[in-house]
This record gives C-alpha cells, structure tokens and sequence, in this order.
C-alpha cells in the first residue's frame, strides 16, 4: 500500500516541479531583464535533487507496477528490487549534477 500511495504522491510531485521548470524557463528565455524569482527558482538545487529522485523512484515503482500487473507475484522482491535500484540510480545521478563545473 506504501508504494501505491507513494508512486501516486511522486506523480503530483513531478506534476509540480516540471510545471516550475517550465515557467521559469519561460520567464528566462526573454532578452529582457529575467525575473529574479525566476532565476532563483530555475537554478535551485533543492528543486533540481527532488526531480531526479521523484524521477527516479516514480519510474522504478512503475515499472514494479508493470511487472506485478503482468502477472509476476513476488512482490515484497520487487519492491526491494525496485527501491535498491532507484536509490542506487538516484546517488549516481545525484552525484554527477553536484559535481557539475559551470
């Protein structure tokens, strides 16, 4: 039941931090003078970490999701299956954006 509301509250999540990447963008792509609201919400790295783990974790509960409706029955093994991975991918992704050098 965990995973089922989780996966649900990540979709609302993604919802919400790629309507903010969006906007911002938006405000930002002018030659004008860009918002300063904009800026700071667009380069945010708070925002930035809870997109890729919402990605992340949403995408490996979906596809857990998937497998469990195609008829695959062991579902405690996929969710550890599932959550080890996205942690996993979540710290590799994690790792590169912070190491980035601009």
């Amino acid at each position: 039941m965990f995973v089922w509301i989780f996966h649900r509250i990540s979709g609302l999540l993604l919802i919400l931090l790629i309507g903010i990447k969006f906007l911002t963008s938006f405000f930002l792509m002018t030659k004008e003078q860009k918002p300063d609201w904009a800026l700071v919400l667009h380069t945010n790295p708070f925002i930035d970490t809870l997109l890729i783990i919402s990605v992340v974790f949403h995408a490996f509960y979906g596809l857990r999701t998937v497998a469990i409706d195609l008829g695959l029955r062991k579902e405690k093994l996929l969710f550890w299956v599932s959550t080890l991975l996205s942690l996993v991918l979540s710290g590799l992704l994690l790792a590169l954006y912070f190491s980035r050098n601009y």
